[in-house]
């Protein structure tokens, strides 16, 4: 069998020691004599792979004991309505920076429950850089600021976290979550869809400060109230056990690997490989502000739709898959998560050499 270089916005590839771990696994979990898959969510054995995986997720993320964990479903875009229906409860003001197609919709669903106001965006270039934004834009007021902390789409990523003094900041983490340290004290809320970086399609990880939680406006459902899931270690209902467990897999070969300083020093590698090549090409340009450069999703172009599109198609069959640019944007781009290892970039980036010297 061959593997292919998948460098797919999400769902994304997988350690490969996970994937074979969970295969090896999949008939039977330790002497369980069943599936993980067909485990009740309620039994001795499931109860100590989630507790297990909360418990490694706190240590490589250094979670503050003041903070929640949630493993919940819906994905991140369900969170854009959870958030203000437990967060907009007191001054029904929020503030939003619009970097993105996530920020905007996070944006837009806010402003059906209360006062979203957008502090500053970057759609005026195409969300190609981070807006920059000062303490004074923030209103003092509003019951929480939420940023997009790496915007998946465009290649964008907050360098400079903002300071929002007393007021809470909320940050979809996404397409960032675990590629490199990040003070979780500094945020009321994280958020991410475990598709990118973490596990398979289907949990979505919530890391929210304890005094955030149990003040739900009274119009919110029983399933979008973050008291339900705390109150009952997320298993309120059947929460998303097989993706849990591989999540879990994931956090054991990040703590193996040396943890979250180990994945940014090989992430930065990553990604200075590709950008330092577009940098340097005659053919291809990177599309983001080089401030404002994600380690995690690199978009790219050649300036001539027909070569964009002769490239995604000879990469494809070179075995570099999903290289293809969103559809709102075009061109190319290349997602390098933590499973993407350092050669996949490196023969990325030789395939690009060639193509260029026969089409520049």
């Amino acid at each position: 069998m061959s593997r292919i270089y998948n460098f797919s916005a999400g769902p994304s590839m997988l350690p490969e020691e996970v994937l074979k771990t969970a295969a090896a696994e999949m008939l039977e979990y330790g002497n369980s004599g069943q599936s993980v898959m067909e485990m009740s969510h309620r039994s001795k054995e499931y109860d100590a792979i989630i507790k297990q995986a909360e418990a490694d997720l706190r240590e490589i993320m250094n979670i503050p004991d003041n903070y929640e964990v949630l493993f919940l479903q819906g994905g991140a875009s369900t969170q854009f309505a959870m958030i203000p229906l437990n967060l907009m409860n007191k001054n029904k003001k929020a503030d939003y920076v619009i970097t993105g197609q996530w920020a905007n919709k996070a944006y837009k669903e806010a402003a059906r429950y209360g006062n979203a106001r957008a502090v500053a965006s970057s759609a005026d270039k195409t969300y190609s850089y981070i807006p920059a934004v000062a303490d004074s834009d923030f209103d003092p007021e509003a019951d929480y600021v939420h940023i997009c902390m790496n915007n998946t789409i465009y290649g964008t990523k907050w360098n400079n976290i903002p300071n929002t003094g007393n007021v809470p900041l909320v940050a979809d983490i996404s397409s960032c979550i675990l590629s490199e340290p990040v003070d979780v004290s500094k945020f009321g809320v994280l958020y991410a869809g475990a598709q990118k970086n973490v596990a398979p399609a289907g949990l979505t990880i919530v890391i929210i400060r304890k005094d955030l939680i149990g003040n739900a406006m009274d119009i919110t459902p029983t399933m979008l109230n973050y008291a339900t899931h705390s109150e009952n270690d997320s298993m309120f209902n059947t929460p998303p056990c097989y993706t849990i467990y591989v999540a879990g897999l994931v956090f054991k070969w990040i703590k193996k690997l040396g943890g979250l300083e180990k994945i940014a020093e090989i992430n930065n590698k990553k990604a200075k490989i590709l950008y330092d090549f577009l940098d340097s090409s005659k053919l291809f340009k990177g599309t983001v502000n080089p401030d404002d450069r994600s380690l995690m999703n690199v978009p790219f172009v050649t300036g001539n739709e027909e070569l964009d599109a002769k490239f995604v198609k000879e990469s494809k069959e070179a075995g570099f898959v999903n290289l293809k640019g969103h559809r709102s944007v075009g061109g190319m781009r290349a997602s390098i998560y933590n499973a993407m290892p350092i050669e996949g970039v490196e023969k990325l980036v030789e395939f690009m050499k060639k193509f260029e010297s026969e089409n520049a």
